[in-house]
């Protein structure tokens, strides 16, 4: 995400958002491209689409570049989607739900948005779920991960194109129990995603054999100095460590890591967050040989991940990341919901998307569950060196 400079002055990354500069606006013309899934559909009546992204505060490098990957699907389809000429009206989520619910509820009160796509907290999503269910509103989740959010608190309304926190933890325990022999350590911050994180991936990893060293949940985005937390590592004998940090939390703990002298006596695994996009530049060399689990990697050969990279480059100057995919992916969602609905009302769009069948994505095909949740491939990651640059390389597939 090219913030060494921003992470090394915040708690948290941040950043402005890119403006979108006429050479961007040339990819308008590539509605030819294999990426188009609408398959047509009806012409005429325009359709308002609200963007709920972090603008502004710690999340605001998501923002961007989830605003930049469905923007990038909407010049590939001329501005349409589902035949319907698209107009976007965005607001900024900011860091939590005190700013993200109400800016949510004005695009569909005042706004008249027909879908609301994106949020990235998992707080302001699940403060958003009544809102939505009640109103009869769609929303489309590009990030949130909540566990409840496609559990326990499912709403017809309701959609997710990302991940949920336990199953992107939890595919990579058998992996670590198969690699590892001996005990391992697990370490994340102190707030509802690292618990949920935690807890998928202890349920899977003990369920294949794995034996935990100790668990320890650090003071969310205020924890700086892991010394402390290395040197407990260190004594509890562990063979190898289990994290989950993001932004500037995953930079810290990574370099650390590699400071204390553990990188080269015990192997660090995680979900991919912790070496995806600008976290992977501001860590650099330090990250190589930490192995992640996730949905998504430049570096998946694959045609249409081929295409989309070269595309997104073209647009943004940077590789796209797992954010600017899902976000991507909503858009496409949305194309094939719109040209197979009869009308743009919710109740029509829910009915399409219970039937619009595989999304063929830059992450490889990935359709819906019952639950409204991705079923999708998730990839056992590696971070290597590639001509003088820092990659996630692709080395298995997990479940």
């Amino acid at each position: 995400m090219g913030i060494l400079s921003a992470l090394s002055r915040l708690p948290r990354p941040t950043r402005a958002v890119t403006v979108l500069t006429a050479a961007a606006l040339a990819l308008a013309g590539c509605g030819g491209s294999s990426l188009n899934q609408s398959g047509g559909g009806q012409s005429g009546g325009d359709v308002k689409v609200g963007l709920l992204l972090p603008l502004s505060g710690v999340y605001a490098p998501l923002g961007q570049e989830m605003r930049a990957g469905f923007q990038l699907y909407l010049d590939q389809h001329g501005g349409k989607l589902g035949g319907r000429t698209i107009k976007v009206v965005t607001a900024d989520e900011g860091g939590g739900p005190q700013t993200g619910v109400p800016a949510g509820q004005k695009l569909v009160t005042q706004d008249q948005a027909t879908v609301v796509v994106g949020v990235v907290n998992s707080a302001t999503a699940l403060g958003l779920r009544d809102f939505f269910d009640e109103s009869k509103k769609l929303l489309v989740i590009a990030n949130a991960g909540a566990d409840a959010i496609t559990g326990a608190r499912k709403s017809d309304y309701i959609w997710r194109t990302s991940f949920s926190n336990g199953a992107v933890a939890a595919t990579l325990g058998p992996e670590v129990a198969k690699e590892v022999k001996g005990k391992v350590y697990l370490i994340a911050p102190d707030y509802a995603a690292g618990k949920e994180m935690v807890a998928g991936f202890r349920k899977s990893f003990e369920a294949a054999g794995g034996e935990v060293a100790g668990e320890k949940f650090t003071p969310f985005g205020t924890t700086q100095d892991f010394q402390p937390y290395l040197s407990t590592i260190r004594g509890s004998g562990a063979k190898a460590v289990w994290s989950f940090y993001s932004g500037a939390e995953a930079v810290g703990f990574v370099k650390q890591y590699k400071e204390f002298g553990l990188a080269g006596k015990t192997p660090l695994y995680g979900p991919g967050f912790l070496t995806e996009g600008g976290v992977l530049d501001a860590q650099g060399r330090d990250a190589i040989k930490v192995k992640t689990s996730l949905h998504y990697s430049t570096e998946l050969d694959n045609p249409r991940n081929k295409e989309f990279v070269a595309a997104y480059r073209a647009k943004v100057g940077k590789p796209p990341t797992v954010f600017s995919v899902q976000a991507y992916d909503a858009a496409a969602v949305l194309d094939k919901a719109l040209a197979k609905a009869s009308d743009t009302s919710a109740p029509e769009l829910v009915k399409a998307l219970n039937g619009i069948g595989p999304i063929d994505s830059p992450r490889g095909q990935w359709s819906f569950g019952a639950d409204h949740n991705v079923r999708q491939q998730y990839y056992l990651r590696e971070v290597k060196s590639s001509g003088g640059t820092f990659v996630n390389a692709i080395t298995g597939e997990l479940g």
